[in-house]
């Protein structure tokens, strides 16, 4: 049972206990427990109803054209049988068009099943992040290893280092005196953040600044505590996510490409309707007749047989105009742009989502790893002149943890003040962090801040010459390590040998520093400290120069410090003040916890006493660097209109400065209008975030938690953008599962985050993304190409066939010779066209709209010209080998078959009344046609006429896949070799059309013959002048783009 929990986070401890009725000395009884766990259930994530299997089935046939091969499929099967029956004929072959078209749709529903049921894997993820137990305290005694599933609220529960917090919780005491908890995955916040018990007096706050909560499924790294739960399940932070993800997984849109083909689906199957209905009206005095035309009306007679013929031939036509081959088609063409994409570090988990891409208007940006590169590096540092009024500033390059990555500028280690040795020991013995490289990366162990500093000592070196040449010398043999995996920070080492640390203090929230107690070469102990910036001044009463003298901190001194670190923080720089204490009183001779000083070290409270009268030495300026290529990505996105809006858990000041130091706001502008905490924007009434959202240019919300996310892109979306999302953590999932196309990290990212996304990037870069838009613009491009191709070439199909119709002439083609056309003959070329070369200025257009047509009116009209074409072509040279000797000086009658006019042709239905009619036997490859009845010369011997009819409408395809090239320009300019792909594809299909022609089982299924060479000339000659019409029209189209350009422009 889910209850709203109360906010904790506003209550004091005393409180929270008293409302959970427990003492944190006792735990819960348990009679309690069991009574609670029957209000509260479980501490267990819901388990959501899945699509039973039979449903996930039928929703694959929840399609026009799948419904449309359906019906075929049925009336084809339906036909077959009977014309089994009749022939006595029930052989395969007969059943070859049905068994066909039925495999086509179980294969794609397969397909479709195991897409959706890997689609909801996220939600199971999420449950892997719950700790599987905690040590809890009952009935006064605690349990160590108690299931986190019986938590209860109320329960009382100890964490440790690296515990998995098992559920919400309000801290109640902490047991060390810091206690850090890394909640990245769920707040989007770059560091581990330091909790307390103090409540934070608001009722409604962000995630980040509940201070004095853990969150389930995030995790210890520093200290202890005892904490009461508060919120079980799905009353989690953790459990609210899953509900967003379930809520958005409901909310899931079909693709703009999708909508397009169920749009053309729709269109056509009305098309079909009305062509194949034509196509039965216009016959209808072949199987209804009237002896008498003064009889009654009802008085007629009715052919079966010729009814059942005609209404074979609508089925044809409609098994002509569906382009069977294309689900095929596009699903090829797609994964090839997957495989594209993985090579450029975009793996692509859903395949509709590469042509989304292609039409992105917004992406929607993490910042901390994608934009950045999510390793702290230190950017500048400053230490005292010769005077206190002067300041030695130093930039340092790199922006990873490879020590090696960059140096600092203008820098000479031999020669390194007194101030600067004094900064470099601070640097590394006030510090609990370590470098390791895995495949050639660097990262860190411990604190990231604490790691770039040590890479800041290894880029300063050390003042001893003789030490310095062993290090130089030990790295260079370092190198040639090729498995190592700890760094060597040699620099470090030598300040860690010189100086011997005995006790540290550590970082409390109150005094906001560090600090540790080290033995000096010298004999004498030094209080070494690190921590704000603020804090060490307040505590310094004097300052070291850069000589080694020390001098008088004043007030000027003190405002010209914050002023440079001001400067500072302006540039997103998160600033580190450093000072030392040499007289330290009854710690002087401090050398283990026997010292009677130690128990001063047990309470926290006495560490600002101890780090008093502090001389101060300089300020570190670090931060996460942006990416070297994201400002070029930026630039990029401006150039192709798509607009960036970043969405980070970091705090606004930080957000801002790397937004404007990546380009996202240009130079000179304000942002004023442009930057918004998560908070702050979900305030204002919706109008005014639609108003804010419109506007051009780039916007940042910062301190964003997953509900903003989810917001944000809701409302995007609800104003027709195409949104991608990036995302790593568990917070993201939501908002990632909504958008358009969810993008994950793929080295940081969370595994709940990649089961929710589209597309996960390897290299956690923003400029693959920029890659990524590219590459799914130039997909559609190619994806447009074949599907006018396969279009073109139906059109094509349904012209032969309403014209067979039109003029009564014996059916050229038959419905399982269109459909090897559709299937096997036209994929090929359709695949092919998948690998044009994109246009160079793909990424110098705006996104196309979501709405755009994928047949304009002009194409659809230079396709209806090359479909007549198409048509003519296929049915004249069947007209010409029944009528004509000889065509173009190839002579055609060379095979001793009988020559009839175009009016017995077209009146071959009445052929049993004709008395003289005896047509001779003619040769057909290898074998003789002979007829027992002269009729059967329309039917069995139409064999050749119509071998050479299928054999021109393949060539014809052929010819027609090299004008899908260019959808405007000529073949001059964009000739076959460019694709040379498609040459080998036009191959492959004239090889299996040879294949069916000249193997005679396979041409006794098709019910074809082979052609003589004479013949073969004659559909060449027949086919290639389709690519010169349609020359033609896109010169037409070019020019009267031409003149549309000069009239926009006078």
């Amino acid at each position: 049972m889910e209850e709203k929990p109360f906010p904790a986070w506003s209550w004091s401890v005393e409180q929270c206990l008293k409302e959970y009725n427990v003492k944190l000395e006792k735990g819960l009884s348990s009679y309690e427990v069991e009574k609670r766990r029957e209000r509260y259930g479980w501490n267990e994530l819901r388990k959501e109803k899945g699509k039973p299997l039979w449903y996930l089935v039928l929703e694959q046939f929840d399609d026009m054209l799948v419904k449309i091969l359906l019906v075929a499929a049925f009336i084809s099967f339906a036909l077959a049988y009977l014309q089994g029956s009749e022939s006595g004929r029930a052989g395969f072959e007969v059943y070859v068009e049905p068994a066909v078209i039925v495999l086509i749709l179980v294969l794609n529903a397969i397909v479709g099943v195991w897409q959706e049921s890997n689609a909801e894997k996220a939600l199971e993820a999420l449950k892997e992040m719950q700790s599987e137990s905690a040590k809890v305290r009952r009935d006064g005694c605690y349990v160590p290893n108690l299931p986190a599933r019986e938590l209860v609220p109320g329960d009382v529960v100890e964490l440790r280092v690296g515990d998995k917090v098992p559920a919400d919780m309000r801290i109640a005491a902490l047991k060390t005196s810091t206690l850090r908890v890394e909640q990245s995955s769920l707040t989007g916040e770059s560091m581990p953040v330091i909790k307390g018990t103090n409540p934070v007096f608001l009722d409604d706050c962000e995630l980040q600044a509940k201070e004095c909560m853990v969150f389930s499924g995030t995790t210890v790294v520093n200290g202890s505590c005892v904490c009461i739960v508060t919120g079980i399940g799905m009353s989690t932070e953790i459990g609210k996510i899953q509900t967003q993800i379930h809520e958005a997984s409901l909310e899931e849109q079909d693709t703009p490409l999708k909508k397009k083909l169920d749009e053309f689906g729709g269109r056509l199957t009305s098309a079909i309707g009305m062509v194949c209905l034509t196509v039965w009206a216009i016959n209808y005095r072949n199987f209804i007749a009237w002896d008498d035309p003064n009889t009654s009306l009802w008085n007629f007679r009715f052919s079966f047989e010729k009814c059942t013929y005609y209404f074979k031939i609508a089925v044809a036509l409609a098994v002509a105009a569906i382009p069977e081959g294309l689900p095929a088609v596009i699903t090829t063409c797609l994964a090839l742009g997957t495989r594209k994409m993985a090579q450029k570090n975009a793996i692509v988990r859903k395949l509709p989502s590469v042509e989304t891409l292609g039409c992105t208007t917004v992406i929607c940006s993490d910042k901390t790893g994608t934009l950045t590169t999510n390793q702290m590096s230190v950017n500048e540092f400053f230490t005292l002149g010769d005077k206190i009024t002067t300041f030695r500033l130093f930039h340092v390059e790199g922006t990873t943890y490879n020590p090696r990555d960059g140096g600092i500028t203008g820098w000479i280690s031999h020669n390194m003040e007194a101030s600067l040795q004094v900064l470099a020991e601070i640097c590394t013995i006030c510090n609990d962090a370590g470098i390791y490289c895995n495949d050639y990366l660097f990262r860190a162990t411990g604190m990231p801040t604490e790691a770039a500093l040590k890479v800041l000592v290894e880029k300063m070196g050390v003042p001893d010459t003789k030490a310095r040449s062993r290090i130089c010398d030990a790295q260079l043999a370092a190198d040639y390590h090729i498995h190592h995996t700890a760094v060597k920070l040699g620099c470090c080492d030598w300040w860690i040998r010189r100086s011997r640390r005995i006790a540290t203090l550590e970082l409390d929230r109150v005094r906001k520093s560090m600090s540790v107690i080290v033995r000096e070469p010298t004999g004498n102990n030094r209080l070494l400290v690190k921590g704000a910036v603020e804090s060490i001044l307040e505590r310094s009463s004097s300052v070291q120069l850069a000589d080694g003298s020390v001098a008088l901190l004043d007030e000027l001194s003190r405002q010209l410090i914050m002023l440079r670190v001001h400067e500072m923080s302006s540039k997103g720089l998160r600033c580190l003040g450093f000072a030392f204490k040499d007289d330290l009183g009854e710690f002087s001779d401090y050398y283990a916890d026997t010292h009677p000083a130690h128990k001063k070290l047990l309470d926290p409270a006495n560490y600002s006493e101890i780090e008093s009268n502090l001389i101060f030495v300089g300020v570190v300026g670090l931060r996460d660097p942006p990416r070297d290529e994201v400002h070029k990505a930026i630039e990029d996105c401006r150039g192709a209109g798509i607009r960036v809006i970043v969405i980070t858990g970091d705090n606004k000041s930080t957000a801002e400065a790397v937004c404007q130091e990546i380009g996202l706001f240009p130079s000179m502008t304000s942002i004023r209008g442009k930057s918004f905490t998560g908070k702050e924007f979900m305030a204002l009434p919706v109008s005014q975030q639609i108003e804010i959202l419109s506007k051009p240019g780039g916007i940042v919300f910062s301190r964003a938690e997953p509900r903003h996310k989810q917001e944000i892109v809701r409302l995007l979306k609800e104003m027709g953008e195409i949104v991608a999302m990036t995302g790593d953590g568990v917070n993201d999932a939501p908002a990632l599962k909504l958008a358009d196309i969810g993008i994950a990290m793929g080295i940081t990212g969370t595994e709940v985050a990649k089961e929710a996304a589209d597309m996960v990037l390897a290299d956690d870069n923003f400029s693959t993304i920029v890659s990524a838009v590219a590459e799914g613009r130039a997909i559609y491009d190619n994806m447009k190409s074949f599907i006018r191709y396969m279009i073109s070439s139906n059109v094509g199909e349904v012209m032969s066939i309403f014209l067979t119709a039109a003029l009564g002439i014996p059916e050229c083609l038959i419905p399982v010779q269109l459909l090897w056309v559709n299937l096997v003959t036209d994929g090929p070329p359709a695949t092919a066209l998948g690998f044009n070369p994109s246009d160079v200025d793909i990424m110098q257009k705006p996104p196309r709209k979501s709405n755009d047509a994928l047949i304009n009116s002009w194409v659809l009209f230079r396709y209806l010209v090359i479909g007549s074409y198409v048509g003519l072509a296929t049915v004249g040279i069947f007209v010409l080998w029944y009528t004509q000797p000889s065509f173009l000086g190839i002579d055609l009658s060379s095979d001793g078959h009988t020559l009839v006019s175009l009016s017995e042709l077209r009146s071959w239905g009445e052929c049993p009344t004709w008395t003289d009619f005896s047509p001779d036997p003619f040769l057909a490859g290898d074998q003789v046609i002979a007829f027992t009845d002269p009729c059967d010369y329309f039917t069995v011997g139409k064999v050749k006429a119509m071998t050479l009819s299928l054999s021109v409408l393949v060539a014809i395809e052929m010819f027609n896949s090299l004008n899908a090239l260019s959808e405007d320009n000529s073949l001059v300019k964009m000739p076959p070799w460019k694709n040379p792909w498609l040459l080998v594809a036009m191959l492959v299909s004239f090889g299996l059309h040879l294949l069916i022609l000249y193997i005679p089982f396979l041409a006794s299924v098709f019910g074809i013959v082979p052609l003589s060479l004479n013949e073969w000339l004659l559909v060449i000659l027949v086919s290639f002048p389709v690519v010169l019409i349609d020359e033609a029209l896109k010169y037409a189209g070019r020019r009267q783009w031409w003149t549309n350009q000069k009239h926009k422009i006078a």
